[in-house]
Protein backbone atom coordinates (compact mmCIF):
# COMPACT_ATOMS: atom_id res chain seq x y z
CA UNK A 1 0.00 0.00 0.00
CA UNK A 2 1.68 3.18 -0.71
CA UNK A 3 1.69 6.10 1.92
CA UNK A 4 1.45 9.47 1.68
CA UNK A 5 4.11 11.91 0.84
CA UNK A 6 5.27 13.57 4.13
CA UNK A 7 6.12 16.71 2.48
CA UNK A 8 2.47 16.66 1.25
CA UNK A 9 0.70 19.10 3.08
CA UNK A 10 -2.96 20.05 3.62
CA UNK A 11 -3.77 24.00 4.60
CA UNK A 12 -6.16 24.24 7.69
CA UNK A 13 -9.16 25.05 6.13
CA UNK A 14 -12.18 23.87 5.00
CA UNK A 15 -10.79 23.43 1.24
CA UNK A 16 -7.43 21.73 2.72
CA UNK A 17 -9.84 19.57 4.20
CA UNK A 18 -11.70 18.57 0.70
CA UNK A 19 -8.03 17.72 -0.19
CA UNK A 20 -7.22 15.25 2.12
CA UNK A 21 -10.95 13.95 1.29
CA UNK A 22 -10.10 13.75 -2.26
CA UNK A 23 -6.66 12.26 -1.75
CA UNK A 24 -7.83 9.41 0.62
CA UNK A 25 -10.42 8.48 -2.02
CA UNK A 26 -8.03 8.66 -4.54
CA UNK A 27 -6.05 5.26 -5.98
CA UNK A 28 -3.09 6.67 -3.97
CA UNK A 29 -5.71 6.85 -0.95
CA UNK A 30 -6.97 4.20 1.51
CA UNK A 31 -9.71 1.46 0.09
CA UNK A 32 -12.26 1.70 2.40
CA UNK A 33 -12.30 5.47 2.09
CA UNK A 34 -12.99 4.78 -1.96
CA UNK A 35 -15.98 1.96 -1.06
CA UNK A 36 -18.07 4.46 1.06
CA UNK A 37 -21.01 5.95 -0.47
CA UNK A 38 -23.20 9.12 1.11
CA UNK A 39 -25.46 6.58 2.29
CA UNK A 40 -22.84 4.42 3.99
CA UNK A 41 -21.36 6.85 6.01
CA UNK A 42 -24.67 8.77 7.24
CA UNK A 43 -24.96 6.65 10.81
CA UNK A 44 -21.15 7.42 11.69
CA UNK A 45 -21.92 11.44 10.78
CA UNK A 46 -25.04 10.85 13.28
CA UNK A 47 -22.35 9.76 15.98
CA UNK A 48 -20.23 12.40 15.75
CA UNK A 49 -23.03 14.71 15.35
CA UNK A 50 -24.09 13.72 18.64
CA UNK A 51 -20.28 13.40 20.25
CA UNK A 52 -20.20 16.95 19.17
CA UNK A 53 -23.57 17.88 20.96
CA UNK A 54 -22.02 16.00 24.31
CA UNK A 55 -18.83 17.84 23.80
CA UNK A 56 -20.34 21.33 23.75
CA UNK A 57 -22.90 20.18 26.45
CA UNK A 58 -19.95 19.46 28.64
CA UNK A 59 -17.78 22.62 27.67
CA UNK A 60 -15.07 20.83 27.12
CA UNK A 61 -12.87 22.86 24.75
CA UNK A 62 -10.59 20.38 23.75
CA UNK A 63 -13.66 18.01 22.72
CA UNK A 64 -15.31 20.40 20.83
CA UNK A 65 -12.61 21.16 18.71
CA UNK A 66 -11.69 17.10 18.22
CA UNK A 67 -15.49 16.71 17.82
CA UNK A 68 -16.33 19.75 15.09
CA UNK A 69 -12.97 18.59 13.17
CA UNK A 70 -15.20 15.03 12.53
CA UNK A 71 -18.51 16.41 11.93
CA UNK A 72 -16.49 18.52 9.25
CA UNK A 73 -14.60 15.83 7.98
CA UNK A 74 -18.03 13.90 7.35
CA UNK A 75 -19.77 16.87 4.93
CA UNK A 76 -16.45 17.37 3.39
CA UNK A 77 -17.21 13.24 2.67
CA UNK A 78 -20.55 13.96 1.15
CA UNK A 79 -19.20 17.04 -0.97
CA UNK A 80 -16.37 15.18 -2.80
CA UNK A 81 -18.38 11.80 -3.28
CA UNK A 82 -21.39 14.18 -4.97
CA UNK A 83 -18.70 16.12 -6.82
CA UNK A 84 -17.23 12.71 -7.92
CA UNK A 85 -20.52 11.61 -8.73
CA UNK A 86 -21.21 14.94 -10.67
CA UNK A 87 -24.64 15.42 -8.27
CA UNK A 88 -23.50 18.73 -6.82
CA UNK A 89 -20.09 20.89 -6.22
CA UNK A 90 -18.99 22.77 -3.29
CA UNK A 91 -20.02 26.15 -4.72
CA UNK A 92 -23.44 24.75 -5.18
CA UNK A 93 -23.73 23.97 -1.55
CA UNK A 94 -22.15 27.55 -0.52
CA UNK A 95 -24.27 29.15 -2.46
CA UNK A 96 -27.54 27.55 -1.40
CA UNK A 97 -26.89 27.90 2.21
CA UNK A 98 -25.77 31.89 1.47
CA UNK A 99 -29.04 32.35 -0.73
CA UNK A 100 -31.32 30.80 2.00
CA UNK A 101 -30.19 32.39 4.41
CA UNK A 102 -30.08 35.85 3.49
CA UNK A 103 -33.68 35.38 2.19
CA UNK A 104 -34.59 34.68 5.54
CA UNK A 105 -33.05 37.78 7.12
CA UNK A 106 -35.03 40.12 5.43
CA UNK A 107 -34.59 42.42 8.75
CA UNK A 108 -31.14 42.02 8.18
CA UNK A 109 -30.82 42.42 4.31
CA UNK A 110 -34.08 44.62 3.63
CA UNK A 111 -36.10 46.73 4.86
CA UNK A 112 -38.23 44.59 6.94
CA UNK A 113 -38.45 45.51 11.20
CA UNK A 114 -40.14 43.09 13.53
CA UNK A 115 -41.98 43.69 16.95
CA UNK A 116 -40.51 41.14 19.05
CA UNK A 117 -38.78 37.60 18.58
CA UNK A 118 -42.27 35.47 18.19
CA UNK A 119 -43.26 37.72 15.18
CA UNK A 120 -39.73 37.01 13.78
CA UNK A 121 -40.16 32.90 14.14
CA UNK A 122 -43.06 33.68 12.67
CA UNK A 123 -42.00 34.89 9.76
CA UNK A 124 -39.02 32.11 9.61
CA UNK A 125 -41.20 29.73 9.95
CA UNK A 126 -43.82 31.56 6.65
CA UNK A 127 -40.26 31.94 4.78
CA UNK A 128 -39.65 28.42 5.07
CA UNK A 129 -42.95 27.69 3.73
CA UNK A 130 -42.44 29.59 0.93
CA UNK A 131 -39.59 28.24 0.04
CA UNK A 132 -41.18 24.49 -0.36
CA UNK A 133 -44.64 25.42 -1.37
CA UNK A 134 -44.02 23.28 -4.39
CA UNK A 135 -43.07 20.29 -2.80
CA UNK A 136 -45.28 20.00 0.37
CA UNK A 137 -49.16 19.90 0.92
CA UNK A 138 -48.79 19.84 4.81
CA UNK A 139 -47.34 22.21 7.37
CA UNK A 140 -46.13 19.27 9.05
CA UNK A 141 -44.12 17.83 5.73
CA UNK A 142 -40.33 18.01 5.29
CA UNK A 143 -39.84 18.07 8.94
CA UNK A 144 -36.96 14.56 9.33
CA UNK A 145 -38.67 11.02 11.17
CA UNK A 146 -35.06 10.37 11.50
CA UNK A 147 -35.01 12.82 14.74
CA UNK A 148 -35.00 11.68 18.28
CA UNK A 149 -38.36 10.90 19.36
CA UNK A 150 -38.88 14.28 21.89
CA UNK A 151 -37.35 16.39 19.20
CA UNK A 152 -39.71 15.05 16.75
CA UNK A 153 -42.22 15.86 18.93
CA UNK A 154 -41.33 19.05 19.54
CA UNK A 155 -40.68 19.80 15.77
CA UNK A 156 -44.22 18.90 14.98
CA UNK A 157 -45.35 20.80 17.73
CA UNK A 158 -43.55 23.85 16.83
CA UNK A 159 -44.84 23.48 13.40
CA UNK A 160 -48.76 23.25 14.70
CA UNK A 161 -48.56 25.63 16.68
CA UNK A 162 -46.64 28.35 14.33
CA UNK A 163 -50.53 27.10 12.37
CA UNK A 164 -52.30 28.58 15.79
CA UNK A 165 -53.01 24.93 16.88
CA UNK A 166 -52.10 24.92 20.55
CA UNK A 167 -52.91 25.63 23.90
CA UNK A 168 -52.93 29.17 25.06
CA UNK A 169 -50.93 28.57 28.24
CA UNK A 170 -49.36 26.11 30.30
CA UNK A 171 -52.33 25.34 32.30
CA UNK A 172 -54.29 23.79 29.53
CA UNK A 173 -51.48 21.65 28.88
CA UNK A 174 -51.47 20.48 32.89
CA UNK A 175 -54.96 19.33 32.83
CA UNK A 176 -54.06 17.36 29.45
CA UNK A 177 -51.35 15.72 31.32
CA UNK A 178 -53.45 14.32 34.45
CA UNK A 179 -56.36 13.54 31.57
CA UNK A 180 -53.12 11.00 30.09
CA UNK A 181 -52.19 9.98 33.01
CA UNK A 182 -55.78 8.52 33.96
CA UNK A 183 -55.96 6.84 30.96
CA UNK A 184 -52.49 5.61 31.34
CA UNK A 185 -53.62 3.88 34.43
CA UNK A 186 -56.94 2.82 33.26
CA UNK A 187 -55.36 1.27 30.15
CA UNK A 188 -56.36 -2.63 29.95
CA UNK A 189 -53.35 -3.98 27.78
CA UNK A 190 -50.39 -3.52 26.29
CA UNK A 191 -51.19 -1.90 22.85
CA UNK A 192 -53.28 0.68 25.04
CA UNK A 193 -50.82 1.25 27.56
CA UNK A 194 -48.30 1.70 25.10
CA UNK A 195 -50.29 3.99 22.72
CA UNK A 196 -51.39 5.89 26.27
CA UNK A 197 -47.90 6.08 27.28
CA UNK A 198 -46.60 7.81 23.71
CA UNK A 199 -49.91 10.52 24.30
CA UNK A 200 -48.44 11.52 28.02
CA UNK A 201 -44.57 11.86 26.58
CA UNK A 202 -46.10 13.61 23.68
CA UNK A 203 -47.82 16.02 25.65
CA UNK A 204 -44.95 16.45 28.53
CA UNK A 205 -43.05 17.67 25.57
CA UNK A 206 -45.96 20.25 25.07
CA UNK A 207 -44.83 20.96 28.75
CA UNK A 208 -41.33 21.51 27.80
CA UNK A 209 -42.28 23.48 24.93
CA UNK A 210 -44.57 26.18 26.33
CA UNK A 211 -41.36 26.56 28.96
CA UNK A 212 -39.28 27.41 25.81
CA UNK A 213 -37.01 24.52 26.94
CA UNK A 214 -35.32 21.89 24.71
CA UNK A 215 -36.67 19.03 25.28
CA UNK A 216 -34.03 16.34 24.07
CA UNK A 217 -31.17 18.27 25.84
CA UNK A 218 -33.33 18.32 29.00
CA UNK A 219 -33.15 14.92 29.27
CA UNK A 220 -29.65 14.71 27.93
CA UNK A 221 -28.61 16.53 30.95
CA UNK A 222 -31.16 14.38 33.16
CA UNK A 223 -29.64 11.40 31.71
CA UNK A 224 -25.57 12.79 32.62
CA UNK A 225 -26.91 13.44 36.12
CA UNK A 226 -28.29 10.39 36.50
CA UNK A 227 -24.74 8.47 35.64
CA UNK A 228 -22.77 11.04 37.47
CA UNK A 229 -24.91 10.36 40.68
CA UNK A 230 -25.11 6.47 40.48
CA UNK A 231 -21.37 6.18 39.71
CA UNK A 232 -21.12 8.46 43.16
CA UNK A 233 -23.12 5.98 44.55
CA UNK A 234 -21.41 3.12 43.53
CA UNK A 235 -17.62 4.35 44.48
CA UNK A 236 -19.78 5.35 47.85
CA UNK A 237 -20.29 1.79 48.48
CA UNK A 238 -16.97 1.26 47.58
CA UNK A 239 -15.32 3.40 50.10
CA UNK A 240 -17.94 1.31 52.78
CA UNK A 241 -16.37 -2.09 51.92
CA UNK A 242 -20.42 -2.49 51.25
CA UNK A 243 -21.12 -4.88 47.54
CA UNK A 244 -23.87 -2.22 45.60
CA UNK A 245 -25.74 -4.87 44.10
CA UNK A 246 -26.31 -6.77 47.08
CA UNK A 247 -27.61 -3.82 49.42
CA UNK A 248 -31.32 -3.36 49.71
CA UNK A 249 -33.22 -0.66 47.85
CA UNK A 250 -34.08 1.45 51.36
CA UNK A 251 -29.65 1.26 51.50
CA UNK A 252 -29.58 2.75 47.89
CA UNK A 253 -31.56 5.12 48.68
CA UNK A 254 -29.59 6.28 51.64
CA UNK A 255 -26.13 6.41 49.31
CA UNK A 256 -28.77 8.33 46.34
CA UNK A 257 -29.57 11.42 49.45
CA UNK A 258 -26.10 11.25 50.61
CA UNK A 259 -24.60 11.98 47.17
CA UNK A 260 -27.34 14.34 46.33
CA UNK A 261 -26.53 16.24 49.33
CA UNK A 262 -22.82 16.78 48.80
CA UNK A 263 -23.75 17.91 45.68
CA UNK A 264 -25.42 20.56 46.91
CA UNK A 265 -23.05 21.59 49.80
CA UNK A 266 -20.94 21.93 46.70
CA UNK A 267 -22.92 24.31 45.21
CA UNK A 268 -23.41 26.44 48.19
Amino acid sequence: MKNHNADQNFTSSFSGLLELVKYLRSDSGCPWDREQNSQSLTPMMLDETYELISAIESSHHSEIVEELGDVLLHIAFQIEIAEAEQSFSESDVFSAVISKYVNRHPHVFGDESFESTDELKQKWEESKRKEKNNDRESILDGIPASQPGLSHSQTLQSRASHAGFDWDDLTGVREKINEELDELENSENMAETTEEFGDLLFTLVSYGRKMDLDVEQALRFANVKFIDRFVKMEMLAKQRSQEFVELSIEEKDELWNTVKASESKHDE
